[in-house]
């Protein structure tokens, strides 16, 4: 028992520890996009399915001698990958939907050794109850569970804040000949435990102890499908928290692991005891916790309190992925079928997946993923409410009570759906989030306007006036730093400006005939309604071009810009991606920047404070900065903003344009402030 324990709680650490290993590799590579997280899942997923179908076939359809030399052969094989860094050859090029790239990069990255993680505890578990008569196994996979939430647990409290990113893969593959040396030792001892049965054909499959196990039946067509059902619903509601989560805060492993410990969570609590999922307790949970849902997804729409949000949207899916595991663990079948049961699970997984990170990008044009889970899982505990054989009589009418609180249940969540909708004129969506044009009436001072929306976040806003298109709103007015700093520059004649990240356009209304305005811009749809819904670019006077792709790949691919001001401004809802703030971006864009040059880089945010994250490469390069505050009440269509401006030379910041009205301090490097580089990072460090 030690040892198939000890290989199974290793295996599911090491399978669960390079989730956000690998994906914090590949996040810069694809724009720092929440996404990227979604599609990673989707390929876990899948990847958990192919590893539990190949120890489905193994045990179903092998000798335990031909078991052995299978398993150890790919186990050897899969040491060629090793170590675990993705090559640079993946990177993309342009701002086409990279979901399948990512997918061909993890396969090609991990696609093994993961599928062979993936395939330990069902495969020892079916080992055990072969070598052990009568044992139940279930309480392995719930240790298995285990190992996978301290992994997740620990990797941002104990391994992202001490050690980089290559540290952590050549560990990480130590680990894996570790385990694969244990796996390999579990194998022979299963195989040759009875030697009789070496090379006998009984023991391809699982042992039937007594005449009366003879006869159990096999699981039927609709208990399979509920199998399916409930684990694809808490699959979709995991993926849709997390993605609500990180699309406004930051796709940082951080946010990633509590959704997924929750879920992991709930899998170990299920199937370690039958007494700890009481229906009692856990539908009326249910039901509030729907009701939740449903307040945090359009009460809080404009994300007040989100530390309290992010609180109540784990508590919501922990209290649905307990049902719908619970569920699940009531309904486990015979040992004899284990491999079968396991393999539909992760069949489940993978349809929620599937359904989050590749279907839903294409056939919505809003975030509906999680509405639909979460009327799904009403559905799902209505059908298995109305199938349970309690030993109860269940009145007519109080199944039907059921079937129509549900049906009323869905039928808000659609209204509610298509009542959001009406409020925007337009509404798009791709791999890079959903983006919304939304017209306001006048209200009091502030005239008509036209707003562009990433998820939550205004992203530019257009004054329904004649010739608006010559008037920065928002961030961007005569107050703010940007509107300042290009005052000053623009004494000096026409300006070679840079601008990474693009939203409605407002920029370019700073713009002055005679200057050359460089835009870069990830997301195509962006650059498709800046053109058609707003009228900035087609009003500004300079020579304009617009270069498609993630800004900084973009920026490392060109030849020198000759910048004499260069602004970073890529939001991702109110999210900042992370590799736009390295030590090795600011190298590039140092590149691109004339002698006198300025840079300029919108820190507006309320969760982050990322003053210190560019003070570090501020004082590396050995640059001065200053932090420009504006509460933005010059005019009642301006917002509050921050900016940081950074320039080889204090003169700039001289200028009278800086003198007044704005608060304008001094940008000093924070004492003990552990840089961020492609190969480190740690948002822990700067939350409010």
């Amino acid at each position: 028992m030690p040892v198939y324990a000890a290989t199974i709680f290793l295996s599911a650490f090491l399978l669960f520890q390079v989730q956000p290993l690998i994906a914090k590799f590949i996040l810069p590579w694809f724009g720092g996009s929440a996404a990227v997280w979604s599609a990673a899942l989707l390929f876990f997923q899948l990847v958990l399915l192919a590893g539990y179908f190949y120890a489905h076939c193994l045990i179903r359809y092998l000798k335990p001698r031909q078991q052995f030399w299978v398993h150890a052969t790919l186990l050897t094989a899969s040491l060629a990958v090793l170590p675990i860094i993705p090559s640079a050859g993946w990177k993309p090029v342009g701002g086409d939907d990279p979901t399948f790239r990512i997918l061909l990069l993890l396969a090609a990255t991990i696609g093994l050794p993961y599928t062979l993680l993936s395939a330990t505890s069902p495969l020892l578990q079916a080992w055990f109850v072969r070598t052990h008569a009568g044992a139940i196994p279930y309480r392995l996979f719930a240790l298995s569970n285990l190992g996978s939430m301290i992994a997740l647990l620990s990797y941002p409290t104990l391994i992202e804040p001490h050690w980089t990113l290559s540290r952590q893969a050549v560990i990480w593959s130590v680990g894996y000949v570790v385990f694969g040396a244990a796996c390999v030792v579990s194998a022979w001892k299963s195989a040759a435990w009875k030697s009789a049965a070496w090379n006998s054909r009984e023991g391809a499959d699982l042992p039937i102890q007594t005449a009366a196990e003879e006869n159990v039946p096999a699981p039927r067509l609709p208990t399979i499908f509920l199998w399916i059902g409930l684990a694809a619903c808490a699959s979709t509601l995991l993926l849709a928290v997390t993605s609500h989560l990180t699309q406004n805060i930051a796709p940082i492993p951080l946010l990633w692991i509590a959704p997924l410990s929750l879920y992991l969570l709930s899998f170990i609590l299920c199937f370690e005891s039958d007494r700890i999922y009481n229906r009692y307790v856990f539908l009326p949970l249910l039901a509030a916790s729907l009701g939740l849902f449903v307040y945090g997804m359009y009460m809080y729409e404009n994300n007040f309190e989100i530390k309290r949000l992010v609180e109540a949207m784990c508590a919501s899916l922990f209290v649905c992925c307990m049902v719908c595991h619970g569920e699940l663990a009531r309904r486990r079948p015979h040992p004899r079928y284990l491999t079968q049961f396991y393999l539909m699970v992760s069949v489940g997984g993978a349809v929620g997946g599937l359904f989050v990170a590749l279907l839903a990008p294409r056939l919505f044009r809003d975030y509906l993923e999680l509405p639909v889970g979460m009327a799904a899982c009403a559905v799902l505990v209505t059908c298995v409410l109305w199938r349970t054989n309690s030993g109860m009589p269940r009145p007519m009418w109080l199944r039907a009570a059921m079937v129509l609180a549900t049906l009323g249940f869905a039928g808000y969540l659609t209204r509610q759906e298509i009542r959001e909708s009406r409020d925007y004129v337009l509404s798009a969506r791709n791999f890079y989030g959903v983006l919304h044009v939304r017209d306001d009436a006048p209200d009091g001072e502030v005239p008509a306007q036209r707003v562009l929306i990433h998820g939550t976040i205004d992203h530019g806003t257009e004054l329904r006036t004649p010739g608006s298109g010559r008037i920065a709103t928002s961030y961007f007015g005569s107050s703010s730093g940007i509107g300042r700093a290009l005052r000053a520059l623009h004494d000096g004649g026409p300006l070679r400006i840079g601008v990474l990240g693009l939203g409605a356009g407002v920029t370019a209304a700073l713009a002055m005939p005679g200057d050359t305005l460089h835009y870069y811009e990830i997301n195509p749809l962006v650059l498709q309604i800046a053109s058609t819904q707003f009228g900035f670019l087609r009003s500004c006077p300079a020579d304009k071009q617009v270069f498609l792709g993630d800004g900084r790949l973009v920026l490392e691919s060109l030849p020198d810009e000759q910048l004499d001001f260069f602004v970073m401004d890529a939001f991702s809802s109110d999210a900042v991606p992370m590799h736009l703030l390295t030590r090795e971006a600011y190298v590039s864009y140092r590149r691109h920047l004339k002698p006198n040059g300025v840079m300029a880089v919108n820190i507006s945010n309320r969760y982050l404070d990322l003053a210190p994250v560019i003070a570090k490469p501020m004082q590396e390069m050995g640059w001065t900065g200053v932090v420009v505050d504006d509460e933005g009440t010059d005019e009642p269509f301006y917002d509050g903003s921050t900016w940081v401006l950074l320039s080889r030379s204090e003169q700039i910041f001289g200028n009278k344009s800086f003198r007044s009205g704005a608060a304008v301090t001094r940008l000093v490097a924070k004492a003990g402030f552990h840089g961020w580089t492609d190969d480190f990072s740690n948002i822990i460090q700067i939350l409010k």
